[in-house]
């Protein structure tokens, strides 16, 4: 496949080629450190020229539109920090004191940690940790978030990996009794994150949200993330770390939806992907790779979907990483994970830190801000990333002949121009698809109904090329059931702008209810709201 060049093969570990891997990592260990360097010395420089011309400008909270809600949420959690402290030290809560319908289960000053369920705990839920095997042998993380009030979690035997095989034997469905029972919904993260992005944002974060509304809220996460793990290659094995994109969407995404099938017993799920775990399910579904996953998806809601590049691929350190050879990428960032000094320094610094440094070198990156975010929760939203991601997987997205070179995930740069072409000369005609468009599309039958909430400001991909792909017929077999452009947002907006629930979560909602199947419907609760 043009778009997924072939990835380096190496066989059993020998001492020769032990020391090889060895000199590899040593050198692409300074190499590597000295792009981050670069990168984290540039992220230093724009950040305090940034700095000076809103001090010296007055500009400081212009462009900050939630500056007043901001204030606000920020006195309501000392408030509830304060309520908290007192709360310890009494038998019995105020009378003056409403019932909650999820009390906190933890409280006080924010410690800032790497952990869904404290947060959890903070609005109520809890998060029990279910460990999912791969058909190629990863052992990957899937957090389930529940109501303690309402659900039993599973024992620790029921909670280990059940071995690599997909969608085989009869489902668990002991979670919930056969009424009022919870749509299981999957949400998986974005590059270099993991699915704690989903919950940074207290009662706003989409897997509260979402659990609070009625679903059954289970979070992905992709193979190595937090942790690497595997039944039988240990990590300084460079077997470990060959895969790129297809393994994500066609085994680590199919292992999750079936583990979240079996535990809950339902035939299909609502999947909701930001980013990269869009990318992944777009490429697992197309006709070459899983297509007969879609038949276990009722509806695939797409945050920010990354299946076209944006015009930051054109900045220059992009642009250097997509112009070297296989061979000097792998010579600079190696053939084992990609610069794992940042969690080295994720485990070393305090998290204050670590959180406003991640937050100055991603947004001089990937050129997004925190303007519509709660600055006051920015450094918890940065415990969860980065993540460790193989070399070949960044190679993927930024090196020769791959996503940055192709500009597209499923189409070479020559497809996608032409066919841009075709649909300049056709705007104005109607009409069913053609022949030719029939065999060019990337989906079949089996495809899920999709739903995209795009952001309007993204400069790291282009959401609206993908929407115009599928309004203009090139994808005879995708229903369209939502689609939404939000001019302002930037490309994680969708998950942490403080009006993200407003302009995405309610929407998301709805249509995981609209799409779900009639008899899922009979037997689950309907969503709050």
């Amino acid at each position: 496949h043009p778009l997924f060049p072939p990835l380096p093969s190496y066989g059993p570990p020998s001492p020769l080629f032990s020391l090889q891997c060895l000199v590899i990592r040593s050198v692409s260990f300074v190499l590597s450190l000295a792009f981050l360097g670069a990168v984290v010395l540039g992220a230093i420089i724009g950040s305090v020229r940034t700095w000076l011309v809103n001090a010296l400008g007055g500009r400081a909270n212009t462009e900050r539109k939630f500056d007043a809600e901001e204030r606000a949420r920020a006195a309501e959690r000392r408030k509830e920090a304060g309520k908290w402290k007192r709360r310890q030290g009494k038998k019995h809560v105020d009378d003056e004191e409403a019932p909650d319908e999820c009390p906190p289960l933890e409280g006080g000053k924010d410690p800032i940690v790497c952990d869904v369920g404290y947060y959890a705990r903070r609005v109520g839920l809890d998060v029990e940790t279910v460990k999912v095997q791969t058909e190629d042998g990863f052992v990957i993380t899937l957090w389930h978030v529940y109501n303690p009030q309402e659900y039993t979690p599973l024992t620790v035997e029921e909670r280990r990996h059940r071995g690599p095989h997909v969608f085989s034997g009869q489902g668990r469905g002991k979670s919930f009794p056969s009424s009022n029972r919870r749509y299981p919904v999957l949400l998986v993260h974005g590059l270099l994150q993991s699915a704690g992005a989903y919950c940074t944002n207290d009662d706003d974060s989409f897997a509260f949200y979402l659990c609070k509304s009625g679903y059954d809220v289970w979070l992905g996460n992709n193979r190595c993330g937090l942790h690497p793990e595997h039944t039988t290659l240990s990590t300084s094995d460079p077997r470990m770390w060959s895969w790129d994109i297809r393994h994500l969407g066609v085994l680590d995404l199919t292992a999750l939806v079936s583990r979240v099938l079996y535990e809950t017993g339902f035939e299909k799920l609502g999947l909701v992907c930001h980013s990269q775990g869009t990318t992944e399910t777009l490429v697992a579904l197309s006709k070459d790779q899983r297509p007969e996953l879609g038949e276990r998806i009722s509806v695939f809601c797409a945050l920010a979907p990354a299946a076209y590049a944006g015009p930051l691929v054109e900045r220059s350190y992009f642009r250097f990483m997509s112009k070297i050879p296989s061979s000097a990428f792998r010579a600079v960032f190696g053939i084992h994970a990609f610069i794992p000094f940042m969690m080295t320094m994720h485990k070393a610094l305090h998290p204050r830190i670590y959180g406003t440094l991640g937050y100055y070198v991603f947004s001089y990156l990937f050129r997004w801000s925190d303007t519509r975010w709660d600055r006051g929760l920015r450094d918890r939203m940065f415990q969860f990333a980065p993540v460790y991601v193989s070399s070949e997987m960044m190679r993927w997205w930024l090196g020769r002949g791959c996503f940055a070179t192709q500009k597209c995930i499923l189409a070479t740069q020559e497809t996608t121009l032409r066919e841009a072409e075709e649909d300049r000369r056709l705007e104005n005609e109607v009409g069913s698809v053609s022949a030719r468009d029939e065999e060019s599309a990337w989906y079949g039958p089996q495809v899920p109904p999709f739903a995209l909430w795009i952001a309007g400001s993204d400069e790291l991909v282009d959401g609206r090329q993908l929407l115009r792909r599928l309004e203009n017929g090139r994808e005879p077999h995708v229903q369209v059931v939502h689609a939404k452009v939000i001019e302002e947002y930037e490309h994680l907006d969708v998950l942490w702008a403080m009006d993200a629930i407003d302009q995405v979560g309610k929407e998301v909602r709805q249509v995981l209810w609209r799409t779900m199947p009639d008899d899922a419907k009979a037997v689950c609760r309907v969503p709050l709201g």
